[in-house]
């Protein structure tokens, strides 16, 4: 059988690693990823053959991943969180009519949505949407059009890739454009590292979140207009105490 495992490894350095995604690397003859990736996995898999491309050879990743299977290996590409949430699985699929025999099997993994919020308390009881700041993919326009209906229909947001180098003042911009609906004190939080060692996480207001400087490997919450701070953690309640 010629097999694709797209394998989500969970968030940081793979403590989150599910028990069907092990199955999956453990049945595999081949472990392919971007280079990071691989690396978290080389320490208990490195008797495996292991493959990795640079970031930004996405494209190539899948299609060497592809091709592997088609060859006859039973091939795991692995990604960081999980591989349908900004992962592979969605361009192995549109690659993967080239390699028709192929078998593709997503192996789910804990997003770093799922995983940050979790630090911060329970962010994402309600509604909620993931958004991001990256304009690589997405014209920024389209982005500020997205943050905008979030923001006015009163979503929870999750922004991933809130800032780099390139783009220092990208979170400052969402927040302008989210302060049009929602309130300057609203409950905000973010955690850098999730699951690495130095995890930590900061709770702030909107405002204050505004003049924060955060990275590409920090994910950012910004609350609705039920959010609330208990015992230092960032909760928004779902509403059963109000039924």
């Amino acid at each position: 059988m010629k097999k694709l495992y797209i394998v989500g490894l969970g968030p940081g350095g793979g403590r989150d690693l599910t028990g069907r995604a092990r199955e999956a690397l453990e049945a595999s003859d081949v472990i392919v990823g971007y280079t990071v990736y691989v690396d978290l996995v080389r320490a208990e898999y490195g008797h495996k053959e292991l493959l990795s491309t640079p970031m930004k050879k996405e494209q190539e990743r899948c299609e060497m991943a592809l091709a592997l299977a088609d060859e006859g290996k039973t091939v795991a590409m692995v990604c960081s969180g999980d591989p349908g949430v900004y992962g592979m699985a969605g361009l192995c699929y549109e690659l993967s009519p080239r390699w028709p025999q192929v078998e593709l099997e997503v192996v789910p993994g804990i997003t770093a949505a799922c995983g940050g919020a979790t630090v911060l308390g329970a962010p994402l009881m309600h509604d909620f949407c993931l958004v991001s700041l990256s304009d690589l993919m997405t014209p920024w326009e389209k982005i500020e059009a997205r943050l905008a209906a979030a923001g006015q229909a009163d979503f929870v947001l999750c922004l991933y890739n809130p800032s780099s180098k390139k783009r220092k003042d990208y979170l400052q911009k969402a927040c302008d454009i989210l302060l049009q609906y929602r309130g300057p004190k609203t409950p905000c939080g973010y955690v850098s590292q999730i699951g690495r060692d130095g995890e930590s996480y900061t709770l702030l207001t909107l405002e204050e979140l505004r003049q924060a400087e955060v990275d590409m490997f920090t994910t950012v919450f910004v609350g609705n207009s039920q959010t609330k701070v208990i015992g230092g953690r960032l909760v928004t309640p779902r509403g059963y105490l109000q039924r």
